[in-house]
């Protein structure tokens, strides 16, 4: 499948973000003759262990990320970031989790927004905002690079393409930019062919960067 690369709003310092970022943003992909394709969306969960005998609570992971993305609606991706584990399920798992009871959902995230065409790449403009609630958490842009699946292969093309974007947006003069966690993938026993397990890292990775950029932000004010 072709690379992604996920990047998150990284706010200047004293500021937030807020609707209208995303509306600038917005009109610099309408700019750029991106070519809208559809709105898009994912789920991110944390869970967290529902461990009634404390002393077994050792035995299991803390808690875990679980990603639900829109182009594999029978699969579901589990993160467990302590201990670099990646695994990718069939959706009837939440079923059983549900009926085991052993881990319960804490918060849960929808990544939501619009998917562009531009040429070679696919652009998808996502607004991070937490289930039942319109409230805006943060920003995202996914860019990939449709004509190749290797991982190294693809990144000075996305470098060169990300630095163009930022160029253009550049011109509105926000507060704040476009900023990419760079997950080691090997850590995570993943090759250089891109798969979709290398995109539910990529989202852990940017959604703890959402959370220090929140907590940057409170500790500031």
């Amino acid at each position: 499948m072709p690379v992604r690369w996920i990047l998150h709003w990284q706010p200047s310092q004293g500021s937030l973000v807020n609707s209208h970022i995303l509306n600038e943003i917005s009109q610099c992909v309408d700019s750029f003759s991106g070519v809208k394709e559809g709105r898009w969306k994912s789920t991110l969960t944390f869970y967290r262990a529902n461990v009634r005998d404390q002393t077994m609570s050792a035995e299991f992971p803390r808690d875990f990320l679980g990603i639900s993305l829109m182009e594999q609606p029978d699969k579901y991706y589990f993160i467990i970031r302590g201990h670099k584990l990646v695994v990718e399920a069939d959706s009837s798992i939440l079923t059983i989790m549900e009926k085991l009871q052993s881990y319960k959902s804490k918060v849960a995230l929808n990544f939501e927004g619009l998917q562009y065409k531009l040429g070679d790449f696919q652009l998808r403009l996502i607004k991070v905002v937490p289930n039942q609630a319109e409230n805006l958490r943060g920003i995202l842009m996914e860019i990939e690079y449709l004509p190749i699946s290797s991982i190294e292969t693809a990144k000075p093309i996305l470098e060169e393409f990300i630095e163009i974007w930022r160029q253009v947006l550049s011109k509105k003069s926000l507060p704040g930019q476009f900023m990419r966690a760079e997950p080691n993938f090997a850590e995570y026993g993943l090759s250089d062919s891109y798969s979709f397990q290398h995109t539910a890292v990529q989202y852990a990775a940017a959604l703890a960067q959402l959370i220090a950029s929140v907590q940057s932000g409170q500790l500031r004010s």
